[in-house]
């Protein structure tokens, strides 16, 4: 299948869509806030810019939208046309936020991602991650314990690649 829309207006289209300030992002810092929670964005010198980072917690929030991470939910699928480049590129977006997060680990931070899909249950989205902030363990849990896929849950940083 090929796209309808010619490769000049597709890449305006595409130039468009924006990484910051989007609208699951917004929905997590609007209410985080509400709740007392302050938090800087975007730190630059932080691995992966996180969305959200709190720094005397030493903790940052990633959010996530399920197609450009490639989650494994039904907004997160491949279009049908192209699909080789979409396949490659998302594949780069998840290595890249892999490295991102091992190396905050490294520097001692912990992670926790925010899908998009998630935040359909939205106030059990935000319980989640009020209780990984307000949580002393900086380990992000048990680190062998799997990572949790599922739409309606948070993944935490505990996943091993």
């Amino acid at each position: 299948m090929t796209d309808h829309v010619d490769p000049e207006r597709r890449s305006k289209i595409m130039a468009s869509v924006s990484g910051k300030d989007t609208k699951p992002e917004m929905i997590v810092r609007r209410r985080l806030h509400r709740l007392g929670f302050r938090y800087r964005l975007h730190r630059r010198d932080l691995p992966g810019s996180p969305d959200l980072v709190f720094p005397t917690r030493r903790k940052v929030v990633f959010v996530h939208g399920c197609y450009w991470h490639g989650h494994g939910c039904r907004w997160g699928k491949l279009p049908k046309s192209n699909q080789i480049y979409w396949r490659s590129k998302i594949e780069a977006n998840r290595d890249r936020d892999s490295r991102n997060i091992a190396d905050l680990r490294k520097m001692g931070w912990s992670s926790l991602v925010v899908w998009q899909c998630a935040l359909r249950a939205e106030d059990a989205a935000i319980n989640a991650i009020v209780e990984y902030l307000r949580s002393g363990d900086d380990s992000g849990g048990n680190p062998a314990a799997p990572c949790i896929e599922e739409c309606s849950l948070i993944v935490q940083t505990r996943c091993h690649p």
